[in-house]
């Protein structure tokens, strides 16, 4: 049988490497068709090595150039991300891009009919209707990455939709879960970025910290399981081994458990609905020996409300949301705002925005583009209004 040729867009990040792992696994099952980075030419350059695929991207021009000296006649090195994914022969895009430069990646490889294994969440945040619309249509397929919608994806494998009661999202908590709201103020940058169970990026681990990457994931789920968001919950799991539930009709409720690794959730997305073996530590219970489960506080974590907020009213307003949270990050992050502005930001620009369909590809980024310009022009000005 054929092996299945993977695109691999952010590759030296944290879900790239772990895809890598994947591969490197199952040399027979996988290869690597083309590989796309940021900045991080060293990691980039030892992965081609190792892969060898016939294409790559990395996004800082001078970079590139160095790769198009080093590897001429060898390796087509690409401008655009887009002309990557319209242009390469590829099975499946493991998209794992941060932000909403992954949202054209994720819709050109639908539009070429080809399964899309989904980490990148900002597709679906500021783009789920235009992606479903998509997918009904005949367009490829999209298998979630992040470990709770893996996990609801295999709860539900086998099992009638209509059957489904609710979908309960597992939340780590973050770091701060326990710290009190009124000391909130002087959390720091290193702070934030001490997860207690997960390895990530910064960006997704600064959102963990404030909820918002949870909140993402509630808009996810209402696309990917097409629940409406009275259906949807969230509930605070410390230990991080229970990755999602699925409660149905009859009262019984599904759980998929395993340690905090992202190796099987990427690694079923390529598979689905086959699994492959996978060699290591198993969970044991008795080595955990308790679970502990919270509700989540939507006064101390304002993120999460705003998300669920900005999921009900639809069109444009998730992609404010996220264009929004990304300017926040990225100032927090430098050391331009503190960690309680971030949520008071979001607000802003959801206050501040007029909503409309998100109907086309078009509408969707004018949207992000006014967002951010409207926080640079105007937010620091309006802040202390708040």
């Amino acid at each position: 049988m054929r092996s299945k040729k993977i695109l691999l867009l952010g590759s030296t990040g944290s879900i790239g490497k772990n895809t890598c792992n994947c591969v490197r696994r199952f040399r027979e099952e996988f290869q690597v068709a083309g590989l796309a980075a940021g900045n991080n030419l060293q990691l980039l350059k030892s992965q081609i090595d190792e892969f060898n695929p016939g294409c790559c991207y990395i996004a800082d021009p001078e970079k590139a150039k160095t790769l198009k000296y080093d590897y001429k006649n060898r390796v087509k090195v690409f401008d655009s991300l887009e002309e990557m994914v319209e242009e390469t022969e590829f099975d499946i895009l493991l998209n794992a891009l941060v932000g909403a430069a992954g949202f054209r990646s994720t819709v050109r490889a639908l539009q070429r009919n080809k399964r899309v294994a989904l980490a990148n969440k900002e597709s679906l945040v500021i783009g789920g209707d235009l992606i479903n619309s998509l997918i009904k249509s005949g367009n490829g397929s999209l298998i979630p990455v992040d470990s709770e919608h893996s996990a609801i994806l295999q709860c539900l494998n086998g099992e009638q939709a209509g059957a489904v009661e609710s979908i309960i999202l597992t939340a780590s908590g973050g770091p701060f879960r326990e710290v009190p709201s009124d000391l909130f103020h002087s959390i720091t940058k290193e702070d934030a970025l001490n997860h207690p169970t997960w390895q990530m990026g910064n960006k997704i681990t600064i959102d963990s910290s404030t909820l918002m990457n949870k909140g993402f994931e509630v808009i996810e789920a209402h696309h990917l399981f097409a629940l409406p968001y009275s259906k949807l919950k969230v509930c605070i799991h410390p230990q991080s081994i229970i990755h999602s539930l699925v409660e149905f009709h009859d009262g019984a409720v599904m759980a998929q458990l395993g340690l905090p690794d992202m190796e099987l959730p990427i690694q079923y997305a390529f598979t689905f609905p086959q699994r492959l073996p996978i060699k290591g530590k198993r969970l044991s219970l008795a080595e955990i020996g308790n679970l502990e489960f919270f509700e989540p506080d939507m006064g101390k974590f304002p993120c999460l409300r705003h998300c669920i907020e900005a999921g009900e009213a639809g069109g444009t307003a998730p992609a404010v949301l996220n264009a929004a949270n990304e300017v926040a990050v990225e100032l927090f992050l430098g050391g331009k705002i503190a960690f309680t502005d971030i949520a008071q930001l979001v607000e802003w620009a959801l206050r501040n925005h007029k909503v409309v369909d998100a109907d086309s590809i078009e509408t969707i980024e004018l949207a992000d583009t006014e967002t951010r310009q409207r926080i640079l022009n105007d937010y620091k000005v309006k802040v202390c209004k708040l």
